[in-house]
């Protein structure tokens, strides 16, 4: 007889479908506040560079700012993710789900600010604007769909849907109907949605 295999679960906001690197960039969301949506990004640090270590060493402020001319900018910046999608389909996951991570920055969706005290961030490695490779929207679509049968999440959005002007990313390249159909039959919303406002 086959032995059935066990979709990956829950502990304490961890995800066990994801490696986990615990980034003490975190804190406290507001007092009852959970997690209602998410706020997908891209990252590739250096620019453009889809592989290494400087993305999980930002979040884990263990960046050497001087190993490239392009981090200069980065020094003494404190961020994190909840989740972060690598080149390969590989997800690390750096704060638990029901901490607050440090990844929207200033922002705002639907006229509340501030989207760190509501929101899940998922960074995707990837460059604004290009594309992205099938075995991170394979990884995405398990990680929204855990997420949002563990969290009461309303909406998925972009970074540059809750900082406009300031954000671009994950940007033209990214395949929101991928998004749209992993959560498919959910009452999750997906943007952008064609002709529609937020």
């Amino acid at each position: 007889m086959r032995a059935r295999r066990l979709e990956p679960g829950w502990r304490e906001g961890w995800w066990s479908g994801a490696r986990h690197a615990p980034s003490p960039n975190a804190g406290s969301r507001p007092a009852g506040e959970r997690p209602s949506l998410v706020v997908l990004h891209s990252i590739s640090l250096p620019p453009g560079v889809l592989h290494g270590d400087a993305v999980e060493r930002l979040f884990l402020n263990a960046l050497d700012v001087d190993r490239h001319a392009s981090f200069d900018g980065l020094r003494g910046l404190r961020v994190s993710a909840h989740f972060f999608v690598r080149r390969s389909g590989e997800v690390v996951q750096f704060v638990a789900t029901h901490e607050r991570a440090w990844h929207a920055g200033v922002s705002c969706w639907r006229g509340r600010a501030n989207c760190n005290d509501w929101s899940i961030g998922i960074e995707i490695e990837g460059l604004e604007g290009r594309t992205f490779a099938a075995a991170q929207y394979r990884a995405l679509r398990r990680l929204l769909q855990a997420v949002v049968s563990r969290h009461p999440i309303d909406e998925v959005v972009g970074h540059e849907h809750v900082a406009p002007g300031r954000k671009r990313d994950p940007g033209a390249g990214f395949e929101w109907v991928r998004v749209a159909r992993a959560l498919g039959g959910s009452r999750v919303r997906v943007w952008p949605r064609l002709g529609a406002m937020p």
